[in-house]
């Protein structure tokens, strides 16, 4: 009954202002930006010693520019072009795309993986931010080779 007695107490525009507060707080830990976005495309077969192709596409929804290195790995090892590492400008109004082209012999397990880095005199103007949460992104692929 106190506690119903408290918001009659209370002026209407008190109770409006809190409850504008309470709505704008909730809306603005629903937008979370997505640091890295990758889009990563491998054939799923090919045959043996036949040129592969990865392509890799990354883009970030900040408003910040970071400055990114990729490179691919896999469970076996793979020489050439596969060991290329790319470091470059990630901001939100210019993806990026990276592309590898290698020969295997055998199956294997693909991971494209992006680091966030601290680099000077690669973003313009040396404005690159490091996310604080994490600044290692990858994805996985299986390609088959018969």
């Amino acid at each position: 009954m106190r506690a119903l007695q408290f918001l009659l107490g209370v002026s209407p525009a008190a109770l409006l202002l809190v409850l504008c507060l309470q709505l704008g707080i909730n809306k603005a830990e629903e937008s979370t930006w997505k640091a890295i976005q990758m889009n990563l495309q491998v054939p799923t077969v090919a045959a043996a010693n036949e040129e592969v192709t990865v392509k890799l596409a990354v883009q970030t929804e900040l408003k910040e520019c970071m400055v990114i290195k990729t490179y691919l790995r896999s469970d076996i090892e793979i020489d050439g072009p596969f060991n290329y590492r790319y470091t470059g400008c990630l901001c939100n109004d210019y993806p990026r795309t990276f592309y590898w082209d290698f020969e295997t012999n055998h199956t294997t397990v693909i991971a494209a993986v992006v680091d966030i880095i601290r680099e000077l005199g690669i973003c313009p103007e040396d404005k690159a931010v490091v996310p604080i949460k994490s600044n290692r992104y990858y994805v996985l692929h299986r390609l088959n080779v018969s």
